[in-house]
């Protein structure tokens, strides 16, 4: 009986790809009252690593939150292992605007005390006494009515990128910490305002419509599935989006597109850019947003002082940072004095730029590939990619495929290269390649050797 992963990421990734089939992104949580999480939490695991379903779970005795990657082909077997539950029944599954099939690469089914760290004793209130539920045209209408507030109960990072036109953007770390501050900020508007709340998927929001009817808000709404379902509603019934930019989400991804606009900036430049990274510095990780250009000179690195860091020899790098606390290394850490163009607390609706138009990611892959390797680096005036190989040989003459979330899929036959910094016509697992590339690479960027 399998209660833990088997595979790396990159092997399932490999695997992932010579499957070449659609995998589906999607989200969904319930509050219900789960008497053993560790039963439950290890019956969740056998039936989703059947089906091979990948993401990040969280379950409590207080109910379940999940971001989930699944086989197209799977997803009615998927929602069968959900409403095999009672308290699962009929639940909303909020499947993404976008999908990739590297947003999730390991199956994670983990037991906390929270689904959400929230900070609240759930025994001073009626956790059950929720505020209204909108779905999107309910939600635009209420957004223009004058007597109505709206909170974004996200965390700095994520409403930077995108936000709703006019709500208040708490400058926060966590979701803990937003509750204080708006009961304080909107403590005079109890009575006659519209508290209207949202987040990313709905489940912040459904504990704190009942804390702040607890607190003596009289008229309390929230946006039924959050920003991810708010988007399918108004592509599917062709409504307004009073949402720009865009949607931060917890996974490979960190982020799609819900509109066009651009509204925040490179910490680094200041160009318009809504792109996170994550500092390639271990001993960082400081999540930041950072443009093609900066990525390519500071190679993903939000410092100089990161930058020359990576460079160092492995056990120097592991020597700098022992007895360090990094925390949680991905989705927190959003702030940090090396980054000029910063935003947080009070946003502007006003658009930056427009965002390029990207291939249809979510297009079935057509071509039969396999994994080779991975990017090291790029050198931008040379147009040279350099590529460690990993899997197999590589030959010149070979069409080969780079692919990564912000370079799409891009194809090429393979004319010439370096191999260990000498010209030869053959490659090997373990050598280092270079060659000439007509655009720019990333480091999370795959080589793919593409089968006849």
């Amino acid at each position: 009986m399998q209660l833990y992963n088997t595979l790396s990421a990159e092997e399932r990734a490999q695997l992932i790809d010579e499957a070449g089939k659609q995998r589906l992104t999607l989200s969904f949580y319930a509050y219900a009252k789960i008497e053993d999480p560790k039963k439950f939490r290890d019956d969740l695991f056998i039936e989703w690593n059947k089906l091979d379903a990948l993401g990040r779970t969280y379950v409590a005795k207080e109910g379940i939150n999940a971001q989930m990657s699944v086989p197209a082909e799977h997803f009615e077997a998927f929602r069968e292992t959900l409403e095999a539950y009672d308290f699962m029944r009929g639940i909303r599954l909020n499947v993404a605007v976008e999908h990739d099939d590297h947003s999730f690469l390991k199956l994670t089914v983990k037991v906390r005390d929270k689904i959400v760290a929230d900070g609240l004793n759930d025994e001073t209130f009626d956790v059950t006494n929720i505020g209204v539920h909108l779905k999107a045209a309910a939600f635009n209408q209420i957004l223009e009515d004058p007597n109505t507030i709206v909170v974004d109960f996200r965390n700095h990072y994520e409403s930077e990128i995108g936000h709703f036109k006019g709500a208040i953007t708490p400058d926060v770390e966590t979701f803990r910490e937003s509750l204080p501050i708006i009961n304080e900020q909107l403590k005079d508007f109890k009575e006659d305002k519209n508290l209207v709340m949202y987040c990313t998927g709905g489940i912040r929001c459904e504990k704190a419509s009942a804390y702040f009817k607890h607190q003596g808000f009289k008229n309390v709404f929230q946006l039924e599935g959050g920003i991810i379902n708010y988007a399918k509603q108004i592509k599917e019934e062709n409504i307004e989006s009073k949402f720009i930019g865009k949607n931060f989400v917890f996974d490979h991804r960190l982020g799609e597109r819900i509109t066009d606009d651009i509204v925040s900036q490179c910490h680094q430049c200041g160009k318009p850019c809504d792109n996170h990274t994550n500092c390639l510095n271990d001993g960082c990780h400081l999540l930041f947003i950072q443009c093609d250009e900066c990525q390519a000179a500071m190679e993903n690195c939000c410092s100089t002082e990161c930058l020359e860091i990576t460079h160092l020899p492995l056990a120097e790098q592991v020597k700098l940072r022992r007895g360090k606390q990094v925390g949680n290394k991905v989705f927190r850490k959003g702030k940090s004095e090396n980054l000029k163009f910063k935003h947080s607390g009070e946003l502007s609706d006003k658009p930056l730029a427009v965002a390029e138009k990207t291939k249809d990611i979510r297009q079935k892959i057509k071509v039969k590939k396999v994994l080779l390797g991975k990017a090291e680096h790029y050198y931008v005036k040379a147009q040279v990619g350099l590529f460690v190989i990993e899997n197999q040989e590589l030959n010149v003459g070979d069409k080969i495929l780079i692919s990564g979330p912000t370079t799409g899929n891009q194809e090429l036959v393979l004319e010439k290269m370096l191999v260990n910094g000498s010209e030869n016509s053959s490659a090997k697992i373990g050598d280092k390649i270079t060659f000439e590339v007509p655009f720019r690479v990333r480091l999370s960027d795959k080589l793919f050797k593409i089968i006849i």
